[in-house]
């Protein structure tokens, strides 16, 4: 479907959705721009569906007559699941150096080390599945980089994504300027929600509950959400930093009024055009008028 040439189901973004990934999977060779990191980001929501695509070949191979948790995570498949599973975190990183490369800003760096701390935090996770779980040395080695990595995403989420946590503010433990002022209950609700669910690989400890399947896949929902929460803020908080730049403005006002009927007693000077003394708005305004009474 997204490969089909005919000009229906939205043609523009699918080609655009594959251009975008074949720009992904050359990270490092080009200039990083918004829609790269953008996308790589929303990639690294998707680890259990990523992780899980080897499982058509575990089924081709295996028959799919077989019982098909066979080909799980303790299969001989597990590093071909974690490899598909990081490659967005992987790319992440590269992208994350190219930016350093081109900036020589140490921030970026420090993203990145947030992109290497996961994929050892998932490195861990792996093993522990493939040794069955067990409460050994894998497993607190998976307790200890889950949580540093858990801490070190949240931290770059509130402070860095979504520029929130700061005090002396209108709106406590938000930030000075806002975009959906009429929900700023919403603010506080992504930041509980967010917070939990950074941490919901929890719910893989307790040895007794639901089948660990249904605990990855519960996890999977939830991440895909908090990301569907995350991409508002993250969105505002881009644009507000092009406002404070000067790369656009917040409010993008009409050159003109559609109701101003007074736009003809305006002085000119002797040649006929108008005055420098106006505003551009005015001026723009007045020739807009008077192209559409030639026409």
């Amino acid at each position: 479907m997204l490969l089909d040439p005919l000009p229906i189901f939205f043609k523009p973004s699918r080609y655009w959705l594959l251009a975008s990934v074949g720009k992904l999977l050359t990270s490092g060779t080009r200039r990083v721009e918004f829609s790269d990191f953008w996308m790589g980001d929303q990639f690294c929501s998707l680890v259990f569906t990523l992780s899980n695509l080897y499982l058509v070949v575990c089924l081709y191979v295996e028959g799919f007559n077989s019982n098909w948790r066979e080909c799980g995570s303790v299969s001989r498949f597990w590093p071909l699941s974690f490899f598909l599973a990081v490659l967005p975190f992987l790319m992440r990183l590269i992208q994350s150096l190219k930016r350093h490369v081109d900036s020589k800003l140490n921030t970026h760096l420090i993203n990145g080390g947030k992109y290497f701390s996961g994929i050892i935090a998932y490195l861990c996770y792996f093993i522990w599945r493939h040794k069955g779980r067990n409460h050994g040395p894998s497993f607190a080695a998976w307790c200890i980089f889950q949580t540093i990595y858990s801490f070190y995403a949240l931290t770059w989420d509130l402070l860095m994504d979504w520029s929130i946590l700061r005090l002396h503010v209108q709106y406590p433990l938000l930030r000075q300027q806002l975009v959906y002022t009429n929900h700023i209950y919403l603010y506080y609700f992504a930041i509980i929600s967010n917070t939990l669910i950074r941490f919901i690989w929890i719910l893989y400890i307790p040895a007794r509950g639901p089948d660990i399947i249904l605990r990855t896949f519960i996890a999977a929902l939830f991440e895909m959400l908090r990301r569907w929460q995350w991409n508002f803020y993250r969105l505002e908080n881009e644009h507000l930093g092009n406002v404070d730049q000067y790369r656009i403005t917040k409010d993008v006002p009409l050159p003109y009024d559609l109701d101003d009927a007074h736009a003809d007693d305006v002085d000119e000077d002797d040649e006929g055009s108008p005055s420098r003394k106006w505003f551009p708005q005015r001026a723009i305004r007045l020739r807009r008028q008077r192209a559409v009474e030639e026409v």
